[in-house]
């Protein structure tokens, strides 16, 4: 690969990246992008002979590999699916909360249920400023999302 601003490079993919492209794809990328990300992530590869036969040799196994995530992911997004977050806050009695509810405040109240997710993949556009019950995304893979209910309720005074 050359080294250089705005050049442009081209990569073997070794996984799906998302708005790039799929597992085994040809990619041209600027130099910066390949050499600081997708290399050093596993990602992609540099295009020549000897990469192509060992990426033609490792393909079966990497298929199997994203074939694994992705059933994995399906299940962290069932139980998504099935599950519902209550966040208890202190709010008035319009039902404006003190503080707000984070993305951070809803992978906490997961883990405590027993299930974790990257919290890039949560998707909360604006931190929840409101009492009620909001649906969630959760961008687990891009072939799987999740939808997660929260319902932030009131709390006693007494109690938060």
């Amino acid at each position: 690969m050359e080294d250089g601003e705005g050049r442009i490079v081209k990569l073997l993919l070794k996984k799906r990246v998302q708005d790039l492209g799929e597992l085994g794809d040809l990619v041209e990328v600027r130099a910066g992008f390949g050499r600081n990300y997708l290399i050093p992530n596993g990602l992609a590869i540099e295009v020549n002979s000897a990469n192509l036969l060992w990426f033609e040799a490792q393909k079966r196994r990497l298929l199997q590999v994203e074939a694994e995530t992705l059933e994995q992911v399906s299940k962290v997004a069932e139980r998504l699916n099935a599950t519902s977050c209550t966040i208890i806050a202190r709010a008035t009695e319009e039902g404006h909360l003190f503080g707000s509810v984070t993305s951070d405040t809803v992978i906490e109240h997961l883990k405590q249920d027993g299930i974790e997710i990257d919290p890039s993949t949560l998707i909360l556009e604006k931190p929840i400023k409101e009492l009620g019950i909001y649906t969630l995304v959760v961008d687990l893979h891009p072939e799987v999302k999740a939808e997660l209910k929260v319902w932030v309720v009131k709390g006693d005074e007494d109690s938060t």
